[in-house]
């Protein structure tokens, strides 16, 4: 009897084996034949369309404290080049990290036009004067001094009741400043 349960524990450890390797056979065929699972969400958002752009500074609105541990931004009234001879108002803000340059470092000089791709944000259009003043828990502080650039015309902040065009970038789509002798100034 103890060969006979010898030999029928070593059938039943076989079957056991083979039936193990069958097993690890049939799921890498499985594997195989299905392939990898891919995900098919639908992006609720797309990346915003940048444009290049060339703009003169006409002033600055707001020049945070420069953070070293998070993003940076400064915000510019600025003219925006439709033609050779025509311009339009338009808010410019300008995000830079920590290590990188600020578009104020450039010097503020209306002669030197940016050129620089940037991408129209209609949610942070905004007049000169709401731009001016802060609210009840705005990030920008008691009150804006607007910096205007060296021979930068003096804006008209009476007849400036529509809302600027707010335009996006960054010190990553930052080409350069050119120095050029401005046609006829927005006022």
């Amino acid at each position: 009897m103890g060969i006979q349960e010898s030999n029928q524990g070593d059938t039943n450890g076989m079957r056991l084996a083979r039936s193990g390797f069958l097993g690890v056979v049939w799921f890498a065929a499985m594997c195989g034949l299905c392939g990898p699972e891919t995900a098919r969400g639908d992006l609720q958002w797309h990346s915003p369309k940048k444009e290049f752009v060339r703009l003169r500074l006409v002033a600055l609105a707001w020049n945070h404290p420069r953070s070293s541990f998070f993003g940076n931004e400064e915000v510019f009234i600025a003219e925006k080049e439709l033609t050779k001879d025509e311009s339009q108002l338009v808010k410019l803000v300008y995000n830079f990290l920590p290590y990188q340059p600020r578009l104020s470092d450039e010097g503020l000089n209306y002669l030197t036009i940016h050129e620089l791709r940037a991408f129209k944000d209609p949610e942070c259009d905004e007049t000169v004067a709401h731009l001016l003043t802060a609210e009840v828990g705005d990030w920008r502080g008691p009150q804006s001094q607007l910096h205007y650039a060296t021979d930068a015309p003096v804006l008209n902040l009476a007849r400036r009741k529509s809302r600027l065009p707010c335009y996006v970038t960054s010190a990553d789509d930052y080409a350069k400043p050119l120095d050029e002798s401005p046609s006829e100034p927005v006022k």
